[in-house]
């Protein structure tokens, strides 16, 4: 899914293309995108766009008339964009987005259909989709800290809670984890005063380095490379890679649609952490240590 270095980056390419522009109209080949009826779709057409916005991992497109198209990706979607005049791909659209400049259209990978557009009206029905996280470049290390021990969970869980911090999923929390070199079921009311500042310094280091990464790679161009997985993160994708800090194999926790990377090394003292599947199947010939495996 599409975190806070992404859409921070496909914002301000946005921004640079459709801002002062005007929506002409927005075509959908599946009815089960838009996840609104008040006010009809067609509503936008003609209204200039004020601003576009990131809301969590939601790109907003704020248009005259206090309108206000929000767009979540989900875990496939994708942009891309395509000048006025250019020749278009033949991507399977779900949407297209017919601006004066040019035209941005949906993907999505995949059968599921997860992807969404909503319609509002007013901040006030703006105000609904935000979750409540705090922005971490915002936030104090004590607001920060405040937000981590609001709720007894695993530091993970936390980190990718919408509803205490903003924008962080499972990719980027992996990669802020093995910075901060703390395991991702650590409980957050375990963690040291230390602990948690050594998390707030690495929350917004990888978070701001991958954001200029991402931006230096598109350069002036539309970014086109959205994905989770990139060969130069340190631990997320890289099940049984080398660890770029000690060169241990990276190990994962799988559930349900992702996983957790980490290394053991680096963030678990050495102890490998149960997999849900593998380690039930296995019972006591489970390693219990980076060692033993």
């Amino acid at each position: 899914m599409p975190e806070l270095p992404d859409i921070t980056v496909y914002v301000e390419a946005l921004n640079a293309r459709v801002r002062a522009a005007t929506l002409e109209e927005v075509r959908l080949n599946t009815p089960f995108l838009l996840r609104t009826v008040e006010p009809p779709l067609s509503s936008v057409a003609g209204k200039r766009v004020v601003a576009i916005a990131r809301l969590g991992k939601r790109i907003v497109f704020e248009l005259e008339d206090e309108l206000f198209l929000v767009l979540h990706l989900m875990i496939a979607g994708r942009l891309h964009w395509f000048p006025a005049g250019a020749k278009r791909g033949r991507r399977a659209d779900l949407a297209s987005l017919e601006f004066s400049t040019g035209t941005l259209t949906l993907t999505e990978a995949g059968s599921k259909r997860r992807a969404s557009i909503h319609l509002l009206r007013g901040n006030t029905a703006l105000v609904d989709f935000d979750r409540g996280g705090i922005e971490v470049f915002e936030a104090t290390r004590k607001q920060f800290a405040e937000r981590l021990r609001s709720e007894n969970h695993t530091v993970k869980r936390s980190l990718t809670d919408p509803r205490l911090f903003s924008g962080i999923g499972n990719a980027y929390s992996d990669e802020i984890l093995h910075r901060a070199r703390l395991s991702p079921v650590k409980l957050t009311s375990r963690l040291s005063d230390d602990e948690i500042t050594v998390l707030f310094d690495a929350t917004r280091e990888v978070l701001a380095e991958w954001t200029d990464r991402l931006r230096a790679e598109a350069g002036k161009e539309f970014p086109e490379k959205v994905t989770a997985f990139r060969s130069e993160m340190a631990v997320h994708g890289r099940f049984g890679e080398p660890c770029p800090v000690c060169g241990t194999p990276v190990q994962r926790i799988r559930y349900a649609d992702n996983e957790t990377n980490y290394c053991a090394r680096c963030q678990t003292d050495g102890k490998l952490l149960a997999d849900r599947a593998l380690s039930r199947l296995l019972k006591q010939d489970w390693p219990k240590s980076i060692d033993e495996l």
